[in-house]
Parts: structure tokens; sequence; C-alpha cells
């Protein structure tokens, strides 16, 4: 058995190592047209170009992997297969699953070392990109702006419809949207073209604008003014905007501690999930108790008065009625309230009511995409730490989705198992990105949107394992034949008198 061991682990491992560096490579070129516009063409040495890549890689790992051992175990058992290897360990009395003991504690083994991975080194990587892009982004000023859309630039919101020059320091038929300290854009120039001039040695980029306009809607103090809706015009031939870069931006390898949910380790999420948690719920409960008191709505009913009863004869009655013909309130609706007043004092309080309600329903909408941001910043945290702990079990749960399936099949090579592996992967990654992508929205629980797919293929793993174990095929066309003719046999005698 030790001899069997060894030779089925060095197919498996040779079949994995093999598919994982070709995996990789295919993802890695694809990964890079993603990103061309960020490397191509903007004066980056090679060294730079290939931490962009090497720090890529980690994120690449988390679709790899899957994709590798579900590859790999197909091929391995399905050769073994093909050439009757495993029928000559059933007939010595050697089952599936014994054959595959070696293998088992390999792909649990590799689990561990996937979570690991996923816990320590992809939120690295996380953090290694994201401040590598950013830093290219400052050092090459025109890396950040793209052409035929507004792009964030220091501030303003800025569109070119062409770049050229070295570096993309020209720029043709210029749009600006300067944000005010309020973060409104109060002002737009526009200029038939623009240059960007930046140097290693000055903290100064200058954004030169030629032959333009510069629009500016101004917001003067006093609030009789602000009813005119004052405006300022002006042209020019040559504006000049200086952009100040903060300080220490030139090393392209300068750290930020930015933090979002895919640069958090598993210890750091779930003190996050809980601030987070508190915060918004802190949140809700002041804004809903703002709506409420404006809205003068469940106001609390005063409590009865606790000083002694003063005798019927020490108090004057306004009402000359017998108590006996005083009934309780008869209101019924709002109607019979306005009906107390005359009818200038009924419009008035109808034109308050309604402005009132609709100021409501106007903080109500502009607080709502605010607080549904909150809330997908918090799923967003919860599908990430639940996602790492589904990456580590997928692993597993793939091998013993593969294995079997290539027992069953009896195809080595990368012909149909390549193909195989291909479909169950995407059906597994697909479900994987839909679940993830409603469950930032709200629409399932985060947990659920990180499991899904996981949870998919636990039931087909079980199902092709005992399928494989029981020596039969991957569907029973004959069973499945003989249950649909004897349901229509029964169908036609309950029909027949």
């Amino acid at each position: 058995m030790r001899i069997l061991d060894q030779y089925i682990l060095s197919r498996f491992l040779y079949n994995f190592l093999s598919s994982f560096v070709i995996l990789m490579f295919i993802f890695i070129f694809q990964t890079i047209w993603l990103f061309i516009d960020d490397i191509a063409g903007k004066g980056l040495d090679i060294i730079i170009i290939g931490k962009f890549l090497f720090y890529l890689m980690p994120n690449l790992t988390e679709k790899v992997l899957p994709l590798t051992v579900l590859l790999s175990s197909i091929l391995t058992f399905g050769a073994l297969a093909e050439n009757y290897e495993f029928a000559a360990m059933k007939a010595s009395g050697i089952s599936l699953q014994r054959s595959m003991l070696s293998i088992i504690i390999l792909v649990v083994f590799l689990g561990g070392v996937t979570f690991y991975f996923a816990n320590t080194v992809i939120p690295a990587a996380e953090q290694k990109i994201y401040n590598l892009r950013r830093n290219i982004a400052k050092v090459k000023p025109a890396a950040v702006i793209e052409e035929g859309v507004f792009s964030d630039f220091e501030g303003m919101n800025i569109k070119v419809d062409n770049k050229f020059g070295n570096n993309d320091k020209y720029l043709q038929n210029v749009i600006i949207h300067k944000k005010s300290n309020l973060q409104k854009n109060n002002t737009v120039i526009k200029a038939n073209s623009g240059e960007l001039i930046s140097s290693e040695e000055s903290d100064i980029i200058q954004l030169v604008l030629s032959d333009g306009y510069y629009y500016e809607e101004l917001v003067p103090k006093a609030s009789d003014e602000r009813k005119r809706h004052p405006f300022a015009k002006a042209n020019f031939e040559t504006y000049i905007i200086n952009i100040e870069i903060p300080e220490n931006t030139q090393d392209l390898e300068e750290e930020r501690n930015v933090r979002t949910d895919k640069m958090k380790n598993i210890s750091r999420l779930k003190k996050d999930i809980d601030s987070i948690r508190e915060n918004n719920l802190t949140v809700i409960g002041a804004f809903s108790k703002n709506i409420v008191t404006r809205m003068g709505a469940f106001t609390p009913i005063s409590q009865r008065d606790t000083v002694e009863q003063i005798p019927e004869n020490q108090f004057t009655r306004t009402d000359t009625r017998p108590l006996e013909e005083i009934k309780n309130d008869s209101l019924q609706n709002t109607s019979d309230i306005l009906g107390l007043y005359q009818e200038w004092q009924q419009g008035q309080i109808i034109s308050a009511a309604s402005n009132a309600v609709s100021n409501i329903l106007n903080s109500v909408s502009g607080k709502k995409q605010d607080i549904q941001n909150k809330y997908k910043i918090y799923n967003m945290h919860i599908l990430s730490l639940h996602k790492k702990y589904a990456l580590a079990l997928s692993c597993i749960i793939l091998f013993f989705v593969g294995a079997p399936l290539g027992a069953i099949i009896r195809k080595g090579g990368l012909g149909l198992p390549m193909v195989i592996a291909i479909v169950l992967f995407l059906a597994y990654y697909f479900i994987g990105v839909f679940a993830g992508n409603y469950a930032k929205e709200g629409n399932i629980h985060p947990v659920l949107g990180a499991w899904l797919s996981t949870l998919i293929m636990l039931p087909l793993g079980i199902f092709l394992t005992r399928r494989a174990t029981a020596d039969r095929g991957l569907m029973s066309f004959g069973h499945v034949w003989d249950v649909l003719t004897e349901g229509i046999r029964k169908r036609i005698k309950k029909k027949t008198p």
C-alpha cells in the first residue's frame, strides 16, 4: 500500500503543479488585459510592472486553486480508470476511498494552507496593489485620467477627448468640474487644450489650460441674494491650476494604512463587523428619533396626575351641562378635526401638514442612499469573513467532486476532463459571483452568499462518491427509463374505467 499511495500521490502532484502553472499563466494574461490602461505607455520601468503583476497573483490564486484541485483530481483518477488500474486495485480488495486516502490527507493540508493564505497573504497583497496603483497615478498624473469619461483627479472631475505626447501630458477638449469645500460642483471650466507639467523635484503639478471659458455659480452669504442665483462667466487664453502633491508620494513603494474589507484578516474583520453594526444602529436610531420628533408621532401618553384630587366644590365648571350628558370625544377622522376651525384656518393647517410631510419624505430619500451604503459595507465585511472559510473548504469539496467523477468517466488527458472541469468550475464560480452580488445589496444574507456555491457542490460530491464507490455510471438510463414507463402505465390504468 505504501508503494501504491506514493504512486497515486506522485501522479496527483504532477497533474496539480502542471495545471496550477498553466492556469495561473492564463489568468495572469487575462488580468493584464484588465489593467493594461494602468501600466501601458506610462513610462514605468519593468521592475514596477513586475511588482504590479506579482501583487496580483495572490488574488488570482483564489480563483486558480479550486479549479486546479478539480482538474487535477479528474485527470489523476480518470487516467487510473482509463488504464484499468482501478479495476486491478478493486480486484485486490482496495476500495476507492482507500486509494484516495493519501490525496485526501494532502487536500486537507492544502485546505489549511489555503485558509492561511486567504487570511494573511491575500489581504497584504490587496493593500500593496492599492498603494502601487495610487502612487502610479500620483507620479504619472495622466495615468489617472481616462479618455471620454469623467475621472476623479485631486478634488476635480476631469474629462478629456484625447491624450497624446510624452507620458500623455497633452490633453484635448478638457472639461473640469471643480469641487467646493462642501463637495459641490459649482465651477465648470472648458478648454480646447491642456498640458500636465510635473517634475520629480517638485511637489506641484501644473495643469495649463488654453483657449477656454470659466463658469462659476456664486453662493452669496445673504439669503435674499441667493434667490437671484448669481452666476459668473469669463474667457481666458491661458489658465494655470496648481495642484499640490502630498509629501512622500514620489516613492512608488510608499505604504498607506488603507483598509477595506479585502485588506483585512479574520480578527480585524470580526472586530470591524461589530463596530460597523453598532455604528449603523446608532445612525438609524438617531435618524428615526429625528423623524419621529419632527412628525410629532408616537408621542407618549402623559402620566396620570398624582396630585390629590381636588374636591368638586373647589373648582368652577365652564360647561353647565349635567355630567351625565357629557359624552366621550366623537371625533373619528381628520375632517372632523378640521371642522373645528374656520375655512381660512383649515387651508393653513392642510398646507403646513403637506409641507411637513414633503420635508420628511425628502429627508428620508436623501438619507436612504447613505444608509444603504453603510449596510452594503457591513454586508461586504461579513461576506469577506466567510469567504475565507469557504475557500478552504471548497478545495476539499471540489476534490470529492473531481476524483469520483474521473473514476466514473474513465478518461485521462486534457480532452473531456478539461471540458468537464471548466463547466463545473464555471457553475461554481458564477453561482458564487451572483450570490455575492445579491449579498452585498442585502437581497440574501451575506453568510449564505459566501457559502452558497460550496453548499451546492457538497451534495454533488456526495452523490458522485457514492456512485463511484458502487462502481456505477454517472447515470443509470435503464433505471430512469423503468421509472418513467412505470409512471406512465400507472396513469393509463387510472384513466381507464
